[in-house]
């Protein structure tokens, strides 16, 4: 009999357990639990080197307490056991590391906009924690053959989402586009979190030129901070600069 390998990753001890024993009654699926992200992430890892790979995820969408807001963050991998790692979040990191896992997250109530979410960071169904097991079941074997779940009553609510998400993305990508290519070296500069005088210091420039282009990059935008420019560049795709790789050229096509 070929066994499903499931992993259910919930920060709350006592549902983690009483749903995996409950899965683990199932003679076909074999079944483990953790209680973080980065055990989780651990364990996937560990289930690799062993040959052991496992098949799905149930992640709950509330793990470590702190719902996702925006564009998901990955990698996760770099959190220790005390990290902070929302499951959405993890869904991305998950997809990244480790493609073949298919990831199901589950979640207090219906929420158009964080299920939308996690179907953009890679998950193949939303399903409630208190749904029957059967229906549970009935969502893992079906996410193996390529299926996506969702609950009927947040269909509507997610595809609006979905459609709204691809057009601030447009819109996003368009207004990048306007950038020269140093704006857009500025703008990944700014995603990566570097200052000011650690941008000067990598694209060889100095700060009051940094500060100019930092001016336009927000004029361009049409927003007036930092934080907001680094939310629109991720919604257009925008990564941040490599700060382990060599620094950008001096001079140039780039000046």
């Amino acid at each position: 009999m070929v066994r499903i390998r499931v992993l259910v990753v919930d920060d709350h001890r006592i549902f983690a357990e009483s749903l995996a024993a409950a899965l683990a009654a199932e003679p076909d699926v074999e079944v483990f639990a953790a209680g973080s992200g980065p055990a989780a992430l651990r364990c996937l890892e560990r289930a690799v080197a062993e040959g052991r790979r496992y098949d799905v995820l149930l992640v709950d969408a509330d793990l470590g307490g702190r719902p996702a807001v925006g564009r998901p963050a990955v990698p996760v991998r770099a959190a220790d056991e005390d990290g902070m790692v929302d499951g959405i979040s993890l869904v991305a990191g998950v997809r990244t590391a480790h493609p073949g896992v298919r990831t199901v997250v589950l979640a207090e109530k219906d929420d158009p906009r964080r299920a939308a979410l996690a179907l953009g960071a890679g998950a193949s169904g939303w399903v409630a924690k208190d749904c029957s097991l059967s229906r549970l079941l009935a969502v893992i074997r079906g996410v193996l053959r390529g299926e996506t779940h969702l609950p009927p009553a947040l269909l509507t609510g997610v595809l609006k989402e979905l459609t709204a998400a691809r057009k601030h993305r447009s819109e996003s990508e368009r207004l990048v586009e306007s950038l020269t290519p140093r704006e857009r070296e500025v703008l990944r500069c700014m995603v990566a979190g570097l200052g000011r005088k650690a941008v000067a210091e990598r694209l060889y420039l100095s700060p009051h030129t940094v500060r100019t282009h930092m001016q336009n990059v927000l004029g361009k935008l049409g927003v007036h901070s930092t934080l907001a420019a680094v939310a629109l560049a991720r919604r257009a795709g925008v990564g941040p600069v490599d700060l382990t790789g060599d620094v950008v050229e001096r001079g140039g096509q780039l000046a």
